[in-house]
């Protein structure tokens, strides 16, 4: 007899999945009214799930409420076949309101880990993404569950909080990261489940530093002056709210807030066309990661050395290295001098590195005071698995190096030579002979690495001096003839130039010549370049010379051309300057073209080729 009662309860719960599952409320709960108390509770039959779990994986928050007050705790409890909860499923994908609801029901479930992955919610939905529903979940997770030990010295045994703690700095919720090292500050370095630390986390963070921000003047002026307010968890951003007050407010009260929405729409409208608010989003990111990474500084100076080892500390250092993240590298070393002697597992110390990935403001602090004094011998001497020095290193093109940063093939081998000169000079002579284990000089692994970046760049300069050279030709040969065509002809009685008193002439008769003799001298910068011989030395100077010669010439050429144009057509219609000032002004349109296209390889040449050394030697580490 109860083998067939429990027949007919799995076939009201197989009708129940059924009308769960199409979100039909009415039907659900006529069946939910003929069902035993602990029914709503069971398995549905080859599911491998509660009619809860499929409630929430439709999204049918109504009847979520409904099975919630007719479950008991230990249903409320119970795994599906992939290991979730319903809390859980709920948490990753973002139901706030399935959420509460259960935990108004039953606290208890916030506790209750993944059965595969062995995670709690909070953690599940920071993998997956939930940002607002990991906030959410958060404070109740630390009220419910040992997240993180009470005492700082109570040893981390679950992964969870240092999990959570890696997930916060990946996926950008830093508010949450600055609470947990708040609260454990060992947590920085306890090991999540991928046997990671959050150390190791914050320095392959490498878009979160100002320093790999690249911003202009008038930007990084306003930037430096913005002010983050302090990241709380417990604060909410600041957001449009329109007050709406009582029912029956008067029609100037609706009016004026009308008007205060759309004044405040504009102004957004205009901070977003300026870039200000990019900025804001910017700087909200960056003065937390500097925060964390001052509070983790902090507990990394107190640690014993095995515990900086099994925290990954080191692994951390080198990591930031080759991202190039100077403010990391930078306060670790300001920390304790000594972590400057770390390697990587090639055996490569923070130098190599730095000239390996092409980082120049972390190899410049080889030139500081300190590094001079205690570390310059020893550090440059080194050799790693290969048999590397650190001049081979600048031999040598890793796919992460960041050359392709640099616009033009030419300019990112001359930044190349720049880097094995610069580093040429710290070595010892003979260092430049060493050969590395696979036999090669470390000009030898230049030049071999460098061939392909060599064509490139032969072929950049060359279709860019052929094209310029085209231009140039055209500008001398309409200037030659010119010269032997005089704008409103001659006198017939004196057979001079009808405007030959006028000022206009001069003028005229100057910026032709002198458009003419630029751009044969930009026609003969671009042949020098197309006939060179392109040895590695000549992408340094050279060529990079003759470039910035031709361009600009020929641009000052252009210029000149027009000024040309323009004084002949006010000596023809010099009586007519409402058809001739319009017409003066479209021809100044060709200039800016040429400016606007021309003028940043232009600036980007005469910088790298006569600005400030890449390498500041004064370069100081940041407290």
């Amino acid at each position: 007899m109860a083998e067939r009662r429990d027949v007919e309860e799995l076939d009201k719960l197989s009708e129940l999945y059924k009308a769960v599952r199409d979100g039909d409320f009415h039907k659900t709960g006529e069946i939910l009214m003929s069902l035993l108390d602990n029914t709503v509770n069971w398995e549905i039959p080859d599911k491998g799930q509660t009619v809860l779990h499929t409630a929430v994986t439709y999204g049918h928050e109504d009847i979520v409420e409904v099975l919630v007050m007719k479950m008991s705790n230990e249903g409320l409890a119970k795994y599906d076949s992939h290991g979730y909860t319903a809390l859980s499923k709920a948490a990753v994908l973002g139901k706030q309101q399935m959420v509460d609801c259960m935990l108004q029901k039953y606290s208890g479930l916030i506790s209750i880990k993944h059965r595969i992955g062995d995670h709690l919610p909070v953690v599940m939905a920071i993998d997956f993404g939930q940002i607002e529903m990991a906030r959410h979940l958060y404070h109740r997770t630390l009220q419910e569950n040992n997240l993180i030990p009470q005492d700082n010295d109570q040893e981390i045994q679950d992964h969870n909080g240092a999990t959570l703690f890696t997930r916060a700095i990946y996926i950008g919720t830093l508010d949450i990261a600055l609470d947990l090292i708040q609260r454990c500050p060992r947590l920085a370095l306890a090991l999540d489940k991928d046997d990671e630390s959050p150390i190791l986390a914050l320095a392959s963070m490498r878009h979160s530093v100002p320093s790999k921000t690249q911003l202009g003047f008038w930007k990084q002026h306003i930037y430096s002056c913005m002010r983050i307010p302090p990241v709380s968890l417990t604060g909410s951003e600041t957001r449009l709210n329109i007050s709406t007050g009582d029912q029956h407010q008067s029609n100037q009260e609706d009016h004026q807030n009308i008007i205060s929405v759309l004044l405040r729409s504009c102004a957004a409208g205009v901070l977003n066309f300026f870039g200000i608010t990019l900025l804001f989003e910017m700087k909200k990111i960056h003065d937390p990661y500097i925060e964390l990474l001052s509070l983790m500084s902090e507990e990394i100076s107190n640690s014993k050395p095995q515990k900086l080892k099994d925290g990954l500390v080191h692994s951390a250092i080198c990591q930031a290295t080759k991202n190039g993240i100077f403010e990391f590298v930078s306060k670790m070393l300001k920390t304790d001098l000594e972590f400057i002697t770390v390697r990587d597992e090639d055996d490569r110390n923070l130098f190599m590195l730095a000239v390996l990935h092409r980082h120049e403001k972390i190899f410049s602090i080889l030139y500081s005071q300190d590094m001079m004094m205690n570390y310059y011998s020893f550090m440059k001497c080194l050799l790693d698995v290969d048999g590397n020095n650190i001049l081979h290193m600048a031999g040598i093109i890793e796919h992460s190096t960041p050359v392709n940063q640099i616009p033009g093939a030419a300019l990112q081998m001359q930044r190349e030579l720049q880097w094995f000169k610069e580093v040429g000079k710290i070595v010892h002579p003979k260092d430049k002979k060493t050969k590395n284990k696979n036999g090669f000089t470390p000009q030898q692994l230049f030049t071999r690495n460098h061939k392909n970046m060599m064509k490139e760049g032969e072929k950049w300069m060359k279709d860019t001096a052929g094209s310029c050279t085209v231009v140039g030709a055209l500008i001398i040969t309409i200037m030659f003839a010119v010269t032997f065509t005089i704008p409103g002809g001659n006198n017939q009685d004196t057979g001079l130039p009808i405007f030959l008193k006028k000022s206009l002439f001069g003028v005229f008769m100057i910026s032709d010549a002198l458009s003419f003799f630029l751009s044969s001298t930009s026609v003969l910068m671009f042949l020098g370049i197309l006939t060179s011989r392109y040895t590695e030395d000549d992408f340094l100077e050279y060529l990079p010379r003759q470039m910035i010669i031709g361009l600009f010439t020929l641009f000052c050429s252009i210029a000149t051309m027009m000024i040309t144009f323009a004084s002949a057509l006010l000596i023809i219609l010099h009586e007519q300057l409402r058809i001739s000032i319009p017409l003066i002004c479209l021809g100044g349109v060709p200039v800016i073209f040429f400016l606007w296209i021309q003028f940043p390889i232009l600036k980007d040449m005469v910088i790298s080729t006569y600005g400030p050394s890449i390498f500041d030697k004064k370069i100081k580490l940041k407290s």
